[in-house]
């Protein structure tokens, strides 16, 4: 009798012991289970963590991997973008002769519409599809001339444009109402324009003066100064005169450099051109032109500013340029800007360049 209970009681712990031993062995089913889905969703909105990875390895019965170990995201590369092409050299947006007109309703606000998608602040341009074989400033001697300034820029933007090239136009605007001195204004343009960039080329451009074809390349000869005036309307398109350099004129940065410039001593109208084609030719450079058919510009009337009368000293001034060409130019040109301006259509710079 005593026998067959004690082996009862044995049956019953060791059924109690199993219970125990399963209960447990479901518990850490169900927990292991439970770990592992928290860890699978959290993997899916990649947030998964050093400590998250450990768990997991260990629960598993790997060794913990140490978060120093864990590889990097890749990073996306940017795919760079290929070096545009040199522009060709004869540009398939080119009209040749252009009809022109003036409007007298045009304003600067209309101008600033037509080039509203192709200027950056300060009348820059550059094409978008091919690179531009030069950079080229046009410097722009001003004062009040403001309807002749509107004319020129309502037909010069899409000139340039259609030649793609990368340009900026620069209106250098004489304070004050002192004598008025061309010559030293596109001196003090060169100057400031190199600040901005590098330009390769320089256009010395009257304000009057608005080009009819746009085969007349804005461009510089790297060899020699360029004259892109060979006739006008008032002229009967005709050259004024053997030797005449002025209206419009293109040197490289090298070719000005070379001269020292414009001579800054010419107060009033005339003689600074012919200034500058001695200044040539003492370099031993000559001055090339395009085809007559093609250098023609329209003059826009204007009388006489008052402040430019004519120079009566010019010709005593040439006959010294000879001697005096190394002093006076670039090197001597004193000024104080008053003022920078980018507006859309050109950088103005005022300027108080002194007096006679």
């Amino acid at each position: 009798m005593l026998c067959g209970r004690v082996c009862m009681c044995s049956r019953r712990a060791r059924f109690l012991l199993l219970l125990l031993l399963t209960l447990g062995l479901v518990f850490w089913f169900i927990t292991f289970h439970v770990t592992t889905a928290r860890l699978l969703q959290a993997s899916s909105r990649q947030i998964w963590s050093s400590h998250d990875l450990r768990s997991i390895t260990s629960l598993l019965g790997g060794a913990p991997v140490a978060p120093s170990t864990l590889p990097p995201a890749p990073t996306p590369k940017k795919q760079p973008l290929p070096p545009l092409q040199s522009c060709p050299q004869q540009s398939p947006l080119l009209r040749g002769a252009v009809a022109l007109s003036f409007p007298q309703s045009l304003s600067f606000s209309d101008v600033e519409e037509e080039n509203r998608e192709v200027l950056s602040p300060g009348g820059q341009s550059q094409p978008s599809d091919c690179r531009s074989t030069q950079k080229v400033a046009v410097l722009i001697p001003h004062r009040n001339r403001e309807k002749h300034l509107l004319y020129l820029l309502h037909h010069l933007h899409p000139f340039l444009q259609r030649q793609q090239l990368h340009y900026s136009i620069y209106v250098i605007h004489q304070a004050g109402d002192a004598t008025f001195n061309r010559a030293k204004l596109l001196n003090v343009g060169y100057l400031e324009a190199l600040k901005d960039t590098a330009w390769d080329c320089f256009i010395f451009h009257d304000v009057d003066l608005v080009p009819e074809n746009d085969r007349n390349l804005y461009t510089c000869d790297l060899q020699h100064p360029k004259h892109l005036v060979v006739g006008r309307n008032v002229t009967g398109y005709k050259l004024r005169y053997k030797g005449y350099f002025g209206g419009v004129t293109a040197m490289s940065r090298e070719q000005f450099s070379r001269i020292n410039g414009f001579s800054n001593s010419y107060w009033g109208w005339g003689g600074e051109d012919d200034d500058l084609r001695i200044r040539v030719e003492l370099q031993k450079m000559k001055i090339v032109r395009p085809p007559a058919d093609v250098a023609r510009y329209t003059m826009v009337f204007h009388k006489r500013d008052s402040g430019n009368e004519i120079n009566n000293n010019r010709m005593s001034l040439l006959r010294r340029t000879s001697q005096i060409w190394r002093s006076d130019g670039l090197n001597s040109c004193s000024y104080t800007t008053i003022s920078t301006q980018r507006v859309p259509l050109y950088t103005n710079l005022t300027v108080d360049i002194g007096h006679p």
